[in-house]
């Protein structure tokens, strides 16, 4: 009975903390939960993210810190404490943070230590929206609210009666300076603290104005406050200003910072001019409700509403805007690359292994011309730094594999972005192509064992060798893709297209799998299937062995046709969740969200296999897809604080739903092709930037009624299984005629099925 009880009690408490009204059509953002996926842990990552309170791809965001200084999980769900409100630039915490410092109010005796001054608060006084964060702070009896703009933020402390109301700048260790200005109620200084991906002369300048005069001010280094200076230079600097407080009287800061300079930051703080944070606020909310209403469900639950626009925010935050505006308003940035401050865009904390995926494709779908933007800013990076990056936080990275900004060009090009120079990015690709890099995650690893034998052998101490070559094989594939638009010499073009067929030098037929190859042609041996890493990266053979976006009929082939075909994708929800984590001595995170998700050796949870449900529309089976996505939607997002299945990375997990709930996925970028699923909602419009629509209408969709039975492409029936993004990009209406029962005769012709370079199905 107890524990009935208990249960109950958690179901409530659970249903008081994400309730959210019901949004209009104007107010989309009420749907958005920014605490999703913010019930994390190293061990266990249940979406891996923090409240992001800032503006569509805005250069700053700030979050509150529940974390130490430092540590990537800088809010968690389950703390119990606020150490202060921080401006972030963290993509994610393996990533970690740069650009970072904090405000904290506080009441009482002065403590600048930042366990000392954390407070006790409670998510059911906390208010958390995008553009919006309130909270009380219990030990202090304050109440903080804040609210962004792209590059700056208003902050309202409303205090109690006291002589000893404080506000604490902690500018963080690894090198920082402040200085206070009490005749301008000013702190000017700048932070170091970064994880790499930096030159030597790197900062993030900030200044703060508060609206009343300070009663007190000092500086503080390390643990201790300076009593004979207003500025200080040292590992570890913060400043402390103090007022006298009458009970419920509310003290403004309006911040901001820059990366080029002080005086930069003083022309980024304008962007608040004179309004107030409510107004703020509301030009926040604004913002944000223009760029969510460009997607508009109907239908469904509210929990699915919820989840559908939260993840529309996660898909509209990253990557983040790197550049300012300087005096005479031209876009300028500071390089992470050089050290230099150049003229031009730049974007930044992205991963493109995780987000060619989807997060790209959705830009070029939904926002053509940002996507243009970061493609003259991926200019700038090579022009700058000598190479693509292929994971920029905010500079180069040593992480993940692969050389998918190739993915990222091309799909842009092929769909029409124009605008910059793609003459410069096509000889980034190709110096790519045949180099390995300043670190192992840019350029090529193993490059010239990819180039001559054709794959990237798994005895010559290269990690993650067969996911390597099989991520090289498919943006040999952009590439071919772009040098054939580009009219490239026919040599060229064919160099790249035979090289898009390695991925056939790693099939195994005796398991019908991928497998590391030897230098000398023979197979890794002994081979366990479902060993994570070591010739992988962060999965197994079951989870990369359908990593051949843009040949899955080839992969048909190699594995006997399309009934074996068929059955290895079964297999992957029948086998049990079994793993073998020796490679990395522990149980990594991923494996055990894989484990525990219950839908046997489908780790939706990581990058690799998102992709591979929407593969039976290549075998003449789609109702299994169809089956199969609506049962990842329903069990593994929800609009709660653990609500992801695993990290959501920076927009492609949450943009993986986005697609999927309209009812068409980006399985191979670089082609004009979506491949079809099942919408979710039982109508959806979204307005292009062209000004076109495309409207997705399903009146008989339900929880049952999951199955396609037929399909109408702008009133025309439509029985094949992938959609033209050229159709649909001219404005669309697609009708879904949806059943409890699979179609088994509709998209079974292999004229129906998506391209695959092997047949040359098209576009």
């Amino acid at each position: 009975m107890k524990k009935t009880l208990y249960l109950l009690f958690l179901v409530v408490l659970s249903i008081n903390v994400y309730a959210q009204p019901v949004a209009t059509l104007s107010d989309l953002v009420a749907m958005v939960n920014p605490l999703i996926g913010t019930d994390s842990k190293p061990s266990l990552s249940n979406g891996n993210t923090y409240p992001a309170i800032a503006l569509p791809w805005g250069m700053n965001f700030w979050m509150p810190q529940t974390g130490k200084m430092g540590d990537g999980w800088a809010y968690t769900y389950a703390a119990d404490k606020i150490r202060g409100f921080k401006q972030t630039h963290q993509p994610s915490p393996w990533m970690n943070d740069y650009g970072q410092f904090s405000l904290m109010p506080i009441t009482g005796k002065l403590r600048i230590d930042e366990t000392e001054r954390a407070s006790w608060y409670s998510h059911k006084s906390e208010i958390a929206t995008p553009y919006y964060y309130s909270v009380y702070l219990a030990d202090h009896d304050i109440t903080t609210e804040l609210a962004p703009t792209e590059r700056a933020a208003t902050f309202r402390f409303t205090f109690p009666k006291t002589d000893h109301s404080f506000v604490v700048l902690d500018a963080f260790d690894k090198g920082s300076y402040v200085k206070i200005i009490p005749k301008e109620r000013k702190i000017i200084g700048y932070t170091t603290r970064n994880n790499g991906g930096v030159p030597a002369n790197f900062k993030n300048y900030f200044v703060i104005y508060f609206d009343k005069p300070f009663a007190t001010a000092q500086v503080w280094h390390e643990k201790t406050i300076t009593t004979d200076s207003l500025e200080t230079k040292s590992d570890h600097a913060g400043a402390v200003v103090g007022f006298k407080t009458t009970k419920g009287e509310q003290v403004l800061a309006r911040v901001a910072s820059s990366f080029i300079s002080v005086e930069q930051a003083e022309l980024n703080l304008k962007e608040l001019g004179n309004d107030p944070l409510d107004t703020i606020k509301q030009k926040a909310k604004l913002a944000w409700n223009k760029e969510l209403g460009r997607i508009r469900v109907e239908g469904g639950s509210v929990a699915q509403k919820q989840t559908f626009y939260s993840c529309l925010y996660r898909s509209l935050l990253f990557p983040r805007k790197f550049y300012e505006l300087d005096a005479t308003k031209k876009v300028v940035h500071y390089s992470p690359y050089n050290g230099q401050v150049m003229p031009g865009y730049l974007f930044t904390d992205t991963g493109f292994w995780d987000t060619f995926r989807s997060l790209f494709p959705f830009l070029n779908l939904m926002y053509p011309s940002l996507n243009a933007q970061i493609q003259e800013g991926l200019v700038n990076a090579y022009k700058e730094g000598g190479w693509l990056p292929e994971w920029a936080s905010p500079g180069l990275r040593n992480t993940m594999i692969g050389s998918n900004s190739a993915s990222i060009i091309a799909d842009a090009y092929l769909k029409g972005s124009r605008g910059y120079d793609i003459n410069t990015l096509y000889e980034a690709i190709l110096k790519n192509s045949e180099q390995e890099g300043p670190m192992d995650a840019v350029g090529r690893r193993g490059a010239s064992y990819y180039n001559t034998l054709g794959y990237v052998p798994y005895d010559v101490k290269i990690n993650e060798n067969a996911a390597r070559t099989l991520e090289y094989a498919y943006d040999d594939f952009t590439i071919y893709q772009l040098a054939k638009a580009l009219k490239r010499p026919q040599a060229e073009i064919d160099r790249f297209a035979k090289r898009s067929q390695n991925y056939r030098n790693l099939f195994d037929k005796q398991t019908g799998l991928m497998r590391g190859r030897n230098k000398d042609g023979s197979f890794q041996s002994p081979f366990n299937p479902f060993k994570w890493g070591d010739a992988f990266t962060e999965g197994n053979s079951w989870h990369y062995t359908w990593s051949v976006f843009h040949d899955v009929q080839g992969l048909i082939n190699l594995m006997g046709g399309r009934q074996q075909f068929v059955t290895k994708l079964d297999s992957v929800f029948t086998i049990p969740p079994v793993y073998d984590e020796t490679y990395y001595g522990s149980v990594i995170h991923e494996i055990r969200e894989m484990q525990i998700a219950n839908m046997g050796q489908y780790a939706h949870g990581n990058q690799p296999i998102q992709h591979m449900i929407y593969l039976y529309n290549y075998a003449g089976e789609p109702w299994k897809a169809q089956y199969w996505l609506r049962e990842v939607m329903n069990r593994l997002y929800l609009p709660t604080a653990d609500g992801y299945c695993g990290d959501e990375d920076n927009g492609q997990t949450s943009a993986w739903y986005v697609f999927t709930a309209m009812g068409f996925y980006p399985v191979c970028p670089a082609t004009d092709q979506y491949v079809i699923g099942a919408p979710l909602f039982k109508k959806i419009t979204a307005k292009l930037e062209n000004g076109k629509e495309l409207v997705i209408k399903a009146p008989t969709n339900s929880e049952q009624h999951r199955y396609i039975n037929a399909m109408r492409l702008n009133g025309k029936p439509y029985t094949k299984n992938w959609l033209s993004h050229q159709a649909l990009a001219q404005g669309a209406v697609l009708d879904f005629d949806m059943s409890a029962t699979p179609n088994r005769q509709r998209g079974i012709k292999p004229d129906e099925f998506p391209y695959s370079f092997s047949t040359g199905n098209t576009k």
